[in-house]
């Protein structure tokens, strides 16, 4: 099989190259999450959300503080390409939609749309209408609820409530459940917690319950240290040398 090379002329316009890489026909400004850009071609330039000529575009869009140093503005002509560690990427169409997406997921979208900070940790909240860039871990599934998903193969939902957390009651009962829950060791099934959806919409699952987004769960963290005392930040403080040194051993 021979490996088509590309140029600006024959690269896709707002479509896939491969599974793995998707190719914007940018023509004005897409917000994009930093490090995700591979290449691009034409008249593009990269300003974080701090410029002060985007104060305007910002102000309208993007309403996530937590995740600002994430992102950046690209703006120009030209063709610009995204993909994120090998993985799946697909766009989405978003028409006065609602839509949550795992943060690290979330690669580009069109300013048409808002960005918010979800109620769950670690996702994202798109409103309105327009296009967004998405990656995931192997084939997207759309299934409809009520169903119970694995946190880690979870990828997002669209017009329906945010989930509740199901825990296994046996796990909670339990002597491993207890000490799970104080070293941050999962039980050996893996299936002990799932997020619960009930009602109308769509849940949007990956393939596979691997999810490599640290800096995610650090931004979260880092987020809701603000919220504790010095009594709680003890308390953290003493849970993290207990992770230490389970993760040393």
């Amino acid at each position: 099989m021979t490996t088509p090379t590309y140029n600006r002329v024959s690269l896709p316009s707002n479509d896939n190259v491969n599974p793995y890489v998707f190719c914007v026909d940018l023509n004005g400004q897409w917000f994009a999450q930093k490090g995700k850009m591979i290449a691009y071609y034409g008249q593009i330039r990269f300003e974080s959300l701090s410029a002060g000529p985007l104060d305007a575009l910002v102000a309208a869009n993007f309403h996530s503080p937590l995740y600002a140093r994430d992102w950046i503005v690209a703006q120009g002509q030209g063709k610009l390409l995204l993909a994120d560690r090998g993985f799946d990427v697909n766009s989405y169409d978003l028409t006065d939609g609602n839509l949550t997406i795992r943060a690290g997921n979330l690669l580009a979208f069109e300013p048409g749309l808002d960005l918010k900070q979800s109620i769950i940790p670690g996702f994202l909240t798109l409103i309105g209408t327009g296009r967004f860039i998405a990656a995931s871990n192997g084939p997207v599934h759309f299934v409809e609820p009520p169903v119970r998903v694995d946190p880690q193969a979870l990828l997002g939902w669209a017009d329906c409530p945010s989930p509740c957390h199901h825990y296994d009651h046996s796990y909670v009962r339990g002597v491993l459940g207890t000490a799970g829950s104080l070293l941050g060791i999962r039980g050996t099934s893996g299936e002990e917690h799932q997020f619960d959806f009930t009602g109308e919409g769509t849940v949007l699952m990956q393939s596979s319950e691997v999810v490599r987004d640290t800096e995610t769960v650090l931004r979260d963290l880092e987020g809701q240290i603000g919220m504790l005392g010095a009594g709680g930040l003890q308390r953290l403080q003493h849970f993290i040398a207990q992770r230490l040194a389970v993760e040393r051993d």
